[in-house]
């Protein structure tokens, strides 16, 4: 049976912790940069982790 293939747009997005753990970053800092406040664009920077069966369905599209 062949190999599951790794889905490349989610592994440029996504990737595993140690733990195994997907993180990501949050979207919206594309642009209008000056329209939002202070704390929303430095919580923007942050990576945050996938939650629940999401982060089941990414792993396994990341290929682990």
């Amino acid at each position: 049976m062949p190999k599951q293939k790794t889905k490349k747009s989610l592994k440029k997005r996504m990737w595993l912790t140690k733990s195994g753990k997907v993180r990501h970053f949050k979207a919206g800092t594309g642009h209008m940069q000056v329209a939002k406040r202070s704390k929303r664009r430095r919580m923007l920077r942050r990576a945050v982790i996938l939650p629940g069966k999401m982060a089941q369905n990414a792993r396994k599209m990341l290929g682990a």
